[in-house]
């Protein structure tokens, strides 16, 4: 019976960012919070500065974690004994920077860089640029909208920078190649997550999918058919880099803090997005079950056509998303998505932040959406993107991305109001989830 679902495993797309560029959204999701608004400007410092003054505190920090995972975490891949972060104070800030790395289990390339990327809502920022490539290990997009400003150590900075910038850094080839079977994993000592559990092990941005998406809420029945499904590591990243924020704050490292705190968001919001919670948020559990049966008996295009429609409907949301919010800042115009966005009053409808919020409040959430975004964006957007099951957008974003971006001026009021509810809950989960955070360390203001 488990053959029936055993190819979905290939069945998502290779795009694995959920909403494109955080950055510009968390702008706005964060700037009225008091806790940020009121924050004292952070004075900027390197990683090898809070790694070589913190290195107990964080060896015992990182143990702790593992430990935790090992025994709430539903699938989670032990971490090596080998990869443990052992102090020695003897040892350069180059291979502190490496044992660092290994022991959370991030890409060797990880480039966790002095910067900020500023607000397009205001002016040009006088800070010298920063070339994409010392930022990111990813390969930019070809409509990404990222601009990165180089930052000096000691320079002081507003904590909503800091913070709205690092939502972003995920997504800069942390997650890129870390299972045994993609192209370049570590292997000297090998990470342990063992073989990619879906998607194409040899799409590098696809790679990354285990560690943004969680399909948690599926039901038993997919659970038993397709089980590598249950294998994300979400839940995973949220509590790492949480717990290192909290240690920040309360060990005098503000800026570390800030940015640690960023980056546990970035998965939290990746979890409000449809597509990141539904192995296929537009199919039922019976087509998704069809189409892998007519594949297994030689008749594969209804498959691949599912797995075209799905990937070029996920980024037709994040195109859609993306040029409304830009457009927007470059005006300095607030319109309905960033009125979502700011609006405070959603929060309290949630419960508090805990350890299970991302799965039980977020995902949960975020399913029960997925059919409504689905069909919102089959009748919002141009049919000629989201209809045909032999147009793969993402293989032909080059030609066919300007036709796209044309397209999105007209007025598509139904699509727009479906992206204005995703990210008001982008924007209520963002703030419950720093809101948990700075209560851990003891920094809520009053």
């Amino acid at each position: 019976m488990r053959l029936a679902l055993v190819t979905l495993t290939l069945l998502l797309p290779a795009l694995a960012q959920a909403w494109g560029n955080h950055t510009p959204m968390c702008y706005r999701a964060f700037e009225r919070m008091p806790e940020v608004a009121n924050a004292a400007p952070v004075k900027a410092e390197s990683l090898a500065d809070f790694l070589r003054d913190q290195e107990p505190a964080i060896a015992r920090a990182l143990d702790a974690q593992e430990d935790w995972a090992r025994e709430y975490l539903k699938g989670h891949a032990p971490r090596p004994a080998s990869l443990r972060f052992m102090p020695d104070a003897g040892r350069s800030d180059a291979d502190r920077r490496a044992a660092f790395l290994r022991a959370l289990r991030l890409s060797p390339q990880s480039r966790l860089a002095l910067y900020l990327q500023p607000d397009p809502r205001e002016a040009a920022s006088m800070r010298p640029p920063i070339d994409a490539p010392l930022v990111t290990a990813a390969k930019p997009g070809a409509g990404a909208t990222q601009r990165f400003v180089a930052l000096r150590p000691g320079e002081a900075v507003p904590a909503l920078a800091v913070l709205a910038s690092a939502c972003d850094e995920p997504d800069y080839g942390h997650d890129l190649n870390l299972f045994d079977d993609n192209p370049g994993h570590p292997d000297n000592p090998p990470y342990g997550f063992g073989r990619q559990p879906f998607g194409n092990p040899a799409v590098a941005i696809g790679s990354q999918a285990p560690f943004h998406m969680g399909f948690f809420h599926q039901g038993g029945i997919f659970n038993t058919l397709a089980p590598s499904f249950a294998r994300t590591f979400t839940e995973l990243r949220v509590q790492q880099y949480g717990g290192l924020a909290v240690l920040a704050w309360q060990t005098g490292h503000a800026y570390w803090g800030w940015r640690f705190a960023g980056m546990a968001l970035h998965h939290v919001e990746d979890m409000t997005q449809p597509y990141h919670a539904s192995a296929a948020p537009g199919a039922t559990l019976g087509r998704m079950m069809w189409v892998n049966l007519k594949a297994q008996l030689g008749a594969p295009a209804d498959r691949q056509g599912l797995v075209v429609l799905q990937g070029n409907r996920h980024f037709v949301l994040e195109e859609f998303q993306t040029r409304w919010i830009m457009d927007g800042a470059r005006q300095r115009r607030d319109g309905p998505l960033e009125l979502a966005l700011r609006d405070a009053a959603r929060d309290a409808r949630y419960p508090a932040w805990s350890a299970g919020y991302v799965r039980d409040t977020v995902a949960a959430e975020a399913f029960q959406a997925g059919l409504a975004t689905d069909a919102a964006i089959v009748v919002g957007a141009p049919a000629k993107f989201v209809t045909d099951p032999n147009f793969d957008f993402a293989a032909n974003e080059d030609r066919f991305g300007p036709e796209l971006v044309r397209d999105l001026q007209g007025q598509r009021d139904g699509l727009h109001a479906a992206v204005a509810e995703l990210l008001g809950h982008f924007g209520a989960h963002s703030r419950n989830a720093l809101r948990g955070l700075l209560k851990q360390a003891g920094q809520i203001l009053q």
